[in-house]
C-alpha cells in the first residue's frame, strides 16, 4: 500500500473504518479495460469472509461491468460520505470535509450456492426490513464480490 501523505487524516481503527463503510451509499469500482479506465458506481454490501473484508455487488447478467468482473484480475474501489464544502475568502482557502475509503482487491463471481447470502448482505446495508427474495429473480440476478487486498480510510471533518 502506498504511504498516506496526510497521516493526520488517516483512519486505522477497524471500528471507525466500518462506521465509514456503513455511512457510504455507493461504491465506485474501477477496472483497467485494455488500456482504458472504466469506473462504475454500484450499490454494495460488505462482510468479513474468511478473515478478509469482502464487498458484494448485484447486477444484471450482461454489459461491460459484468465482463470486467468476470475477467477477474485486480480492481480499484472508492467510496465517500459526509461531504461538505467549506467556503473561504480566497480560492485556495476552500476545502472539502469528507470521509473516504479507497483500495484494491480481486473481483469474482459469487457462486450460485452463496448468491442469496450475498444479496441479503447487499440489502442489509440499505435496510433493516425483513425482505422476501423471489427465487425466479434470484436466478436472473448476478452477484459479484471483491475481496479487499488493500484499503485506506481518510477523514477531514
Amino acid at each position: 500500500m502506498h504511504e498516506m501523505r496526510r497521516k493526520d487524516r488517516q483512519v486505522t481503527d477497524r471500528t471507525e473504518i466500518y462506521k465509514v463503510l456503513d455511512a457510504c451509499d455507493v461504491c465506485r469500482v474501477g477496472f483497467c479495460d485494455e488500456g482504458e479506465v472504466y469506473i462504475v458506481p454500484m450499490n454494495f454490501g460488505f462482510a468479513e469472509k474468511s478473515g478478509k473484508l469482502t464487498f458484494y455487488f448485484h447486477s444484471a447478467g450482461q454489459g461491460r461491468k459484468v465482463e470486467l468482473f468476470r475477467r477477474g484480475g485486480r480492481a480499484g474501489f472508492e467510496m465517500d460520505c459526509a461531504n461538505r464544502l467549506v467556503r473561504a475568502e480566497k480560492a485556495c482557502g476552500y476545502t472539502e470535509m469528507y470521509k473516504s475509503i479507497i483500495g484494491t482487491g480481486r473481483p469474482y463471481e459469487v457462486p450460485k450456492e452463496e448468491k442469496l447470502a450475498a444479496m441479503k448482505t447487499v440489502m442489509a446495508h440499505y435496510t433493516d426490513a425483513e425482505l422476501e427474495y423471489d427465487s425466479a429473480m434470484m436466478e436472473r440476478v448476478w452477484l459479484f464480490a471483491l475481496e479487499v487486498e488493500e484499503l485506506s480510510c481518510k477523514e477531514h471533518i
